[in-house]
This record gives structure tokens, sequence and C-alpha cells, in this order.
């Protein structure tokens, strides 16, 4: 009696969690499916050997589950099993789920996410130190490359810079040479995508800030770091000009080391000079583009800033 209990409860609870398996799959946004992947990836059939899309890439990037995206393998793990199909050594942490097959011949493989019908699993068979192989149909699998940077992209840097009024900092800063471009926005406050009516409530923590891109080979930070110092009051606290107020302060969000120690060198440079430097000095946090209307204002409006005037200083 308590043994066919317990097979009975076991019965129920397999139903239910078979259940709430397919209900959160249904949840789930899955990609629509043509008839051969169907068959693949829902009705567990197996593709021709040598007849995959990927079974010769060995391009760089991640393989993902043609059904629901997930991150499934990388190419580092791909090797060549002259078997027909791709295998790979090792998975993503977590994506995979082993299941045995009914024969309990062989180990299925599905993605982990949402059950999609990858291929199967082998051990043992000493292709890699690893010495396993994961055995996976292309058609159940989608191909993410890896970006690669073209040579113009490697000589570019980026820098965030805060001064005032980011109409007036922009101006200067998309003015000068090996600029590519310039955007106004916020950075350092504790919301997310803050609005300027929000901002200027001084009560989110952000300063407006110009975000810089430039070309490390017709330019230098150190450049653009002078710049900035030449064109506003950097020794005013809480504000700039009769701007006044924290999103006005001044402040160069850095990047990396190497740009926090260059501000450091001017700062240095400056001190001696005899300024009292009020710019903070702070890791860059996420930037939050501004509003259109704020971009490029005084080219749009044919004007020159009221609180940021050059003069030169180095």
């Amino acid at each position: 009696m308590r043994a066919n209990l317990s097979i009975l409860i076991t019965a129920v609870l397999l139903v239910f969690t078979q259940s709430a398996c397919s209900q959160q799959t249904r949840k789930m946004k899955l990609n629509p499916l043509t008839p051969a992947e169907q068959a693949v990836i829902l009705h567990k059939a197996t593709e021709r050997p040598f007849s995959g899309e990927y079974e010769n890439n060995y391009a760089k990037g991640t393989y993902v589950c043609k059904r629901c995206d997930a991150p499934l393998y990388r190419s580092e793990s791909k090797f060549d099993a002259h078997c027909g199909w791709p295998s790979f050594d090792d998975e993503i942490k977590g994506a995979v789920k082993r299941i045995p097959d009914a024969d309990g011949k062989r180990t299925e493989i599905v993605c982990a996410n949402c059950g999609a019908h990858l291929g199967h699993v082998f051990l043992n068979e000493g292709f890699t130190p690893k010495n396993i192989r994961f055995c996976v149909n292309s058609i159940s699998m989608k191909f993410i490359p890896d970006k690669v940077m073209t040579e113009q992209e490697k000589n570019q840097e980026t820098a965030y810079f805060a001064s005032g009024c980011f109409w007036g900092t922009q101006y200067y800063l998309m003015k000068a040479p090996g600029v590519i471009s310039t955007t106004v926005g916020y950075m350092g406050g504790h919301t997310k995508n803050p609005t300027y009516k929000e901002v200027c409530t001084g009560e989110t923590g952000h300063v407006e800030t110009t975000e810089v891109v430039f070309d490390k080979t017709k330019t230098s930070y150190d450049a653009l770091v002078k710049l900035y110092y030449e064109t506003h009051d950097f020794t005013q606290v809480g504000g700039q000009g009769p701007d006044i107020g924290d999103q006005y302060r001044s402040v160069v969000f850095y990047t990396s080391e190497n740009q926090k120690h260059i501000v450091e060198k001017y700062i240095g440079i400056l001190t001696e000079k005899g300024y009292k430097v009020a710019t903070i000095l702070r890791l860059a946090p996420e930037f939050w583009k501004a509003e259109d209307y704020h971009q490029e204002y005084y080219e749009k409006k044919h004007g020159t800033p009221y609180c940021h005037i050059y003069r030169k200083i180095f």
C-alpha cells in the first residue's frame, strides 16, 4: 500500500513539474522555427552529418540556442572530432542540461533555458584533455561573431568632461582638432536615464557632462584636458558663472588609470601656478544622453557660450 502511494505521489509531482515547465516555456519569448528546425529542436531528429552550417566554422564568437537565444558554447571550446557535427569540449556554465536517453545508451543534451534539443554528449573519447564531447546539431544553434574592432575604432578613445552648462562645454570640445563626435548628457547621479527637468531639481545627483570621442592619432587626452581647463572657471565650487547648483560642478570622469593620472598631472600644474582647483575626479559611471534639443545647442542657435570663455593657461 505504501509503495503504491509513493508511486502515486511521484507521478503527481512529475505531472505538476512538467506542467510548470511547460507554462514557463510558453511565457518565454521564443523564436519562430522552420519545419526543418522543428524536426530537430522539438522532435529530436538529427541533421545529416557533414551538412550543418557550423561544422567547419572556427570564427571567434558565441553559439546560442536557435529557439531562445540563450548562450550555449564559446568558440574557444569548439574542436574538430571528424564526426560530421559541431563538437565542443565545454559549455557555458549552466547552459546545457543532460538527460539520459530512454534506452540508457546515450545522454541527450538540451538547452537549460527552453529545453530545445541540441544533440548528445559523450565522455572518455580522448579527443581533448577535457575528455568530453558535446555533439551538437548546427540547426539547433545560431552563431554570434565577436565584434572585430576596425583600425579606426582601435584609434578611438572616449573622455567625459563636466564644466558647468554642457552647452558651453560641448561648444569648445566639438571644435577641437581630432575630435570625432561629442554628446551631452548626465553622469554621476543615482537615478537611471534622468530627464533635464529631473536633473534641475538637484535631487538626482547628476552632473551635466559632455562625452568626447576622439582620434588618438590626431590629438591626445592631454590636449583635451588642457582645453577643458582653459575654457571654464575650475576654481568655482558648486556652479559655473551664473549657473549655480550641483549639476554645474567641475568634474572629470575618467575611464582608465591613464586618464586619471593625466588629470592629476594637470591639477598639480595648476596648483603650482597658484590656482585652487575645485575639479572633482571620479571614475566614469554610466552616461545618460540628454534630450535632442540640448545637442550642439549653440550651433543650432548660432550663438556663443555665456559662461565659457577661452583663455590660454598652458
